[in-house]
């Protein structure tokens, strides 16, 4: 024990690295001095820290000096912050005074850092195709992996599993993972200072970890905003608190799970016919393709499995389908029709309505009525997020991040938006383009080569691609829509636009169409391998209804 004291007592005065750095983050560094505070980042992050929020425990930096030291990074002595102090409690509106840990500006010879915010589809294929011989590449998300968006409403049934639509960030961009100077950080973008071409940032919340979400900076030569959009509430009163969207794998987590509780609880003894009722009621809000998907999906779970697997229980649950029009609006109208006549043959109860407010067990519509449920989807498209909102930068048309011909923000440098938080400013002469996952990934392969052209006239730097001529400007040519409305039956719209002429299909040769085009379009073999097994699994042994 003695012995043990001794070591311990004298490491902490040797200044080892990880404790060191552990201490380091409960101090500031004077701006005065000219000492540098290193992380394990390169030596190139410098440390500066916030007084609450970003106090960062041991473990985490532990984790980070042992996770990159094969990418040549380091720590600093203590004895380096002799003219720290320690730093008092300071609110937001002081935020000039604060100093965070920052990954520094690159040098002369280094290559320049482009620094991507999002990991949907238009980021995903923007960092697939960027160069990392000529670049360096950041990437900043809450989350670690691109969701398959087209095929997520089969995972909340069980028809897929949901690692089957999930494809990790760093396997899409390899470099991520193993380049020195790139790198991927699991946090959420705060603000941008467009002037010192520095994004700051904020860590993912602690979800039980063991140290607390703090903030950071980034510094870039190239900035590429596509950090998606926001489900549209309208704001109506208690969607928020009681509806579960569908855009992120954890949602459609969330909806299997209340879909099995609701359907077990039903069986238990001492339950009325009316809580079963409400309890087995799903209702989805909004009749674009996820909603009908979703509803496609759900009746075909319950004429195929539920009646089986849950006999006693069976005739109580059912589907509503809200919609303040008509489904399938930017479908063709003979497509909509079939839609509408399927939907009814597999048991969803079509509703054309306005919800006027939301309530923990049911909801209320504009003409007064109620509906009650036990499971509610809300899926109504989408709007700019608050944190597009918050930036001073030009709007488009619907709020999204004004952008030209060439997805540039034209008021500052450096600086580029595409997919749903994106949108053509109004002198441009052109659309706002749908928020669709084609749209996004089609914009990300356009400026990807925009880059890659950029870099070969040594552009790649901050503010040096001024008199580079940039080529052709993005056009997009719509490919086309599909959904799936159940059962073996599908839609397929390959007209151009609304208003043209078109080859449309639907039934089972159009869900084949769909099934096949789907399986080539998910990025990796591993995941088109897991989506092929899923598919045959539940084709011969019907879906998993355990509750995990």
């Amino acid at each position: 024990m003695a012995l043990a004291r001794i070591a311990r007592n004298g490491y902490q005065r040797s200044g080892g690295a990880v404790g060191n750095y552990a201490k380091v983050t409960d101090v500031l560094c004077d701006r005065a001095s000219s000492d540098k505070c290193h992380s394990p980042l390169s030596g190139n992050f410098t440390s500066f820290h916030e007084s609450v929020t970003p106090r960062v425990h041991s473990p985490f930096f532990s984790s980070i000096s042992t996770n990159f030291g094969s990418r040549g990074m380091r720590t600093t002595s203590q004895l380096e912050f002799a003219n720290a102090q320690r730093v008092v409690e300071e609110s937001d509106s002081e935020i000039e005074g604060l100093r965070y840990p920052t990954l520094e500006a690159t040098k002369p010879g280094q290559k320049p850092r482009v620094v991507v915010l999002g990991s949907g589809w238009a980021a995903c294929r923007f960092l697939k195709g960027l160069d990392t011989r000529v670049y360096d590449a950041v990437c900043i998300s809450p989350r670690n992996h691109m969701v398959f968006t087209p095929l997520l409403a089969s995972t909340c049934v069980g028809t897929l599993e949901f690692r089957s639509v999930a494809e990790p960030v760093t396997q899409i961009q390899a470099a991520l993972a193993k380049d020195p100077n790139s790198y991927f950080f699991l946090a959420s973008c705060t603000d941008i200072d467009m002037d010192k071409h520095e994004v700051y940032c904020e860590t993912a919340g602690d979800d039980g970890l063991s140290h607390k979400p703090y903030r950071f900076k980034v510094a870039y030569d190239k900035l590429v905003i596509a950090s998606g959009a926001e489900a549209l509430t309208f704001g109506i009163k208690g969607v928020k608190e009681h509806a579960v969207f569908l855009r992120e794998v954890v949602h459609a987590q969330e909806i299997r799970k209340k879909l099995l509780l609701n359907l077990m609880l039903s069986q238990n003894p001492g339950m009325s016919e009316e809580e079963k009722e409400q309890l087995l009621h799903c209702v989805v809000i909004g009749g674009g393709p996820t909603g009908v998907e979703f509803s496609g999906e759900l009746s075909d779970f319950i004429m195929r499995d539920v009646k089986q697997q849950y006999h006693h229980v069976k005739n109580y649950i059912r589907v509503t389908l809200i919609e303040g029009n008509e489904i399938l609006s930017s479908f063709d109208a003979g497509l909509r029709q079939y839609a509408t006549k399927h939907l009814t043959k597999c048991g969803v109860r079509l509703v054309r309505g306005v919800v006027k407010e939301v309530h923990p067990n049911k909801i209320v519509l504009s003409d007064g009525s109620d509906i009650p449920y036990g499971l509610l989807v809300w899926s109504t498209g989408v709007g700019p997020s608050q944190f597009v909102k918050s930036l001073n930068l030009p709007k488009s048309p619907g709020g999204r991040i004004g952008v030209d011909e060439y997805l540039r923000v034209t008021s500052v440098e450096d600086v580029f938006a595409l997919g749903d938080c994106a949108g053509f400013l109004e002198q441009t002469e052109r659309p706002v383009l749908p928020a669709l996952a084609q749209v996004a990934e089609r914009q990300g392969k356009y400026l990807v080569e925009l880059f890659n052209k950029i870099a070969k006239h040594n552009g790649g730097k901050a503010s040096s691609a001024k008199d580079i001529a940039l080529g052709d400007p993005f056009v997009y040519k719509h490919l086309g829509s599909m959904a799936s409305v159940g059962r073996y039956k599908a839609l397929v719209d390959l007209r151009q636009s609304k208003d043209a002429k078109g080859l449309t299909l639907a039934g089972f040769m159009s869900w084949f169409i769909w099934r096949s085009a789907y399986l080539t379009r998910v990025i990796s073999w591993r995941n088109r391998v897991y989506v092929a097994v899923n598919w045959a699994t539940t084709l011969v042994f019907g879906r998993d209804n355990s509750k995990i």
